[in-house]
C-alpha cells in the first residue's frame, strides 16, 4: 500500500469587517497581525472608518448582512457598540471588541476610569507634533543631506551602502517620534568618517549580504530601465563594498544591523532597542 500523499490545501477566503469610530489604523494593524498567524487563509477586508452615528452603523450592518464574516471593532461610544452587538446577534455573526481585553486589564490595574473620547490616540498634542517634526527632519536629512551641526540634533543616524533600506527605516522611525537621518557610503566619495565627530546621535551601521544587495540593485535598475553594467551591480565590486562597510563599522565601534532578512519594521524595532539601551545607560550614569 503506497503512502498517502499530503493533500494540497486550498486557501480559505473569509470576510472580515473592521469597524472603527476613528481612522481605523489601530484596528487594521491588529487584524493583520492576528491573521498572519494563520496559514492558508486570505481575508477579504471591509473597512469602515469614522463610524460615529446610528445611520452609519445601519449601513455597516447592511454590509455585514450581505457578506457574512467576522466583525472586529474598536468602538468607544456605548450606544454604537450596543447597536453593533445587537445587529451581529441578529445576523448570528461573531463580533469582537479588539481592544477590550487590554483596556479592561489596564483599567483594573490602574484603578481609573476609561476615557470615552473618540480618537484619543490621534489628539493634536505634543506627541503628535513631535512625530510631524521627526518626519520633517527625516526628509530634510535624507541621503547625506545636512551638516554635522544639523545632524547633532538627530536621535539616530543610519549609515550604509546604497539600497540598505536607510530611507524607509528613517521614515518609519519618524512615525514613532524618533529623529533619524541617514548617510550613504559611496565608494570614492563618502566613507562615513565625518560621523565619528558626532556626540549626541547614535550612529548605526546597516549591512546586507552581497547576493541580496546585487538582487535589490538589479531590480532597482530594471525599474529605472537602466540595464547598463557597472560596479553598482558587479558581484565582486559589491562584495568589496560591503566588506569595507562592515570593517568601517567595526573599526568605529558602531552597532550594526544586518538587514538581509529583516523587514523595515524589524530593523526599526532593533534600532529602538539600541536607543532604549543607550538611554538606560545614560540614566544609570546620571544617578
Amino acid at each position: 500500500m503506497s503512502p498517502a500523499r499530503p493533500s494540497s490545501r486550498l486557501a480559505t477566503y473569509f470576510h472580515v469587517h473592521l469597524v472603527s469610530d476613528s481612522t481605523g489604523e489601530t484596528l487594521n494593524a491588529m487584524a493583520k497581525a492576528v491573521i498572519a498567524r494563520f496559514d492558508g487563509v486570505i481575508p477579504i477586508e471591509h473597512i469602515y472608518a469614522l463610524v460615529r452615528s446610528p445611520r452609519q452603523m445601519e449601513r455597516v450592518l447592511e454590509e455585514v448582512a450581505g457578506a457574512p464574516g467576522v466583525v472586529l471593532h474598536t468602538l468607544v461610544d456605548r450606544e454604537l457598540r450596543e447597536q453593533l452587538e445587537e445587529g451581529c446577534r441578529r445576523l448570528q455573526t461573531p463580533q469582537i471588541g479588539a481592544l477590550d481585553p487590554l483596556v479592561g486589564a489596564l483599567s483594573g490595574y490602574l484603578g481609573t476610569n476609561i476615557s470615552t473620547r473618540v480618537g484619543a490616540q490621534h489628539a493634536l498634542d505634543h506627541g503628535y507634533f513631535n512625530r510631524i517634526g521627526a518626519l520633517d527632519f527625516a526628509i530634510a536629512h535624507d541621503d547625506g543631506q545636512g551638516t554635522l551641526e544639523q545632524l547633532e540634533h538627530a536621535d539616530v543616524v543610519l549609515c550604509g551602502v546604497s539600497r540598505t533600506s536607510k530611507t524607509p527605516t528613517c521614515i518609519y522611525l519618524a512615525n514613532r517620534g524618533i529623529r533619524a537621518a541617514n548617510v550613504p557610503l559611496v565608494p570614492g566619495q563618502e566613507d562615513g568618517e565625518r560621523l565619528t565627530q558626532l556626540k549626541n546621535p547614535l550612529v548605526v551601521g546597516l549591512t546586507v549580504s552581497p547576493d541580496r544587495l546585487v538582487q535589490i540593485r538589479r531590480n532597482r535598475l530594471e525599474g529605472l530601465n537602466a540595464h547598463h553594467a557597472s560596479d553598482y551591480v558587479d558581484h565582486d565590486a559589491v562584495r568589496e563594498e560591503t566588506v569595507k562597510a562592515r570593517r568601517a563599522f567595526e573599526r568605529r565601534g558602531w552597532p550594526t544591523i544586518d538587514v538581509t532578512r529583516r523587514s523595515v519594521e524589524e530593523t526599526a524595532a532593533a534600532i529602538i532597542n539600541l536607543l532604549s539601551e543607550r538611554r538606560t545607560r545614560r540614566v544609570g550614569t546620571a544617578w
